[in-house]
């Protein structure tokens, strides 16, 4: 990464064209992503919950004096949110509806890290109609997963064809603490959100079969990475990315997984964890993520570790010989930015500053795909992600 951002003492200009509003400073804001907007954008105004906290976060960044701190609690964002600025949202997933209405009420544009779930897609419709780009799924995972699966499947388009079988994709992320602790895992977002997340039912293709796991970590297996054991489940509904991923209509798929990388221990570490997510009790889920949020801090000594791992394998037809790519990306956070924090902001900060340039067309954007995920792909490696694909006949 740069030693140091170029855009110290810049001036900051009211362009409506090149404005955008950040929503949000919990722990996977870091400062190249942020940074990257003071530099690239006109004006870049941060929302805490108070001002107080978004000024918090910039001098936690450096950042002061290049961003703007507001407060949430003003209620004056409608007022400030004005047509052709982007509203970037980093809060939980459940408030990006209310904020992307917003957007469109005020003609502006959206970008989030989230999934795209029915109701944002409706409203992305919506925004695309008044010629608004709504970004999406543009963060670690999803995000970067996304550009590596589209890497891949490209490279084996083009070196098998659009026939082959059978064919084995899986895609596991995971944040991990850098030196392994008892809990076998660091939190580098709201541990409610984590826990939610368990609990949802993970939906996959496994020898050729649709299957569901209510309990995605009962479908816990080990994943040897290089020389290292992982643990990796299923997570969320993996199958409508089939199509997402431009699987080729003649390839047979055995196996389709989007997952999550554990540390190796992880399973038999959070079985008291899973037999409260299992009674489905909010209260009680809440509860339990506010005891672990204090017995597992995230303090300025502790080091992160974000590790994720792509790989395609498919058989050509007609006996001819098989290809595996394979894409790893294994980053570890620093004193000045956590790993979780540098690869969710930059991706995401990335492709705001695509929507500033008026390189996206309007309507719901997931990540990048075609030649537009190698220039993101490209950014991303010039930044200290790398995730080269590595290929091989078999």
């Amino acid at each position: 990464m740069p030693d140091a951002l170029p855009h110290a003492g810049r001036p900051l200009s009211a362009d409506p064209e090149r404005t955008v509003h950040w929503i949000g400073t919990g722990l996977s804001v870091g400062r190249s992503g942020l940074g990257l907007l003071c530099e690239r954008a006109g004006r870049v105004l941060v929302w805490g919950r108070t001002r107080a906290k978004a000024a918090a976060l910039l001098d936690r960044l450096g950042l002061t004096g290049r961003a703007e701190p507001h407060g949430l609690d003003g209620g004056d964002l409608p007022d400030l949110l004005a047509p052709g600025h982007t509203l970037v949202s980093m809060l939980p997933a459940a408030e990006h509806a209310a904020l992307l209405r917003l957007a469109i009420s005020r003609g502006a544009h959206f970008a989030c890290t989230s999934y795209a779930t029915d109701e944002l897609r409706a409203l992305a419709a919506e925004a695309g109609r008044s010629g608004l780009v709504v970004l999406a799924e543009t963060g670690l995972d999803p995000g970067i997963d996304h550009l590596l699966a589209h890497e891949l499947v490209s490279a084996a388009r083009k070196a098998v064809g659009d026939s082959a079988g059978p064919v084995d994709l899986t895609s596991y992320c995971g944040g991990l603490p850098a030196v392994p602790n008892a809990f076998r895992y660091r939190f580098s977002w709201a541990p409610y959100g984590v826990l939610s997340a368990l609990a949802q039912p993970a939906r996959y293709i496994e020898e050729g079969v649709v299957r569901t796991s209510g309990r995605p970590w009962e479908a816990t297996r080990t994943l040897r990475i290089g020389d290292e054991d992982f643990e990796a489940y299923p997570n969320r509904d993996s199958v409508p990315f089939t199509a997402q991923y431009a699987i080729a209509d003649g390839w047979r798929l055995r196996t389709f997984i989007r997952g999550t990388l554990r540390s190796s221990g992880w399973q038999e570490a959070w079985q008291p964890v899973f037999r409260t997510v299992e009674t489905g009790d909010p209260d009680r889920i809440r509860a339990l993520a506010r005891d672990l949020a204090q017995r597992y801090p995230a303090t300025g000594e502790d080091r992160d570790r974000v590790v994720l791992a792509v790989s395609l394998t498919l058989a050509a037809e007609r006996g001819g010989p098989g290809w595996r790519g394979e894409c790893l990306l294994d980053v570890t956070g620093t004193a000045e930015e956590s790993a979780m924090a540098l690869c969710v902001s930059l991706p995401l900060a990335h492709g705001v500053t695509r929507v500033l340039d008026g390189a996206l067309p309007a309507g719901l954007r997931c990540a990048a795909e075609g030649p537009e995920a190698a220039l993101w792909l490209d950014f991303l490696r010039g930044h200290g992600i790398a995730a080269p694909l590595r290929e091989q006949s078999v």
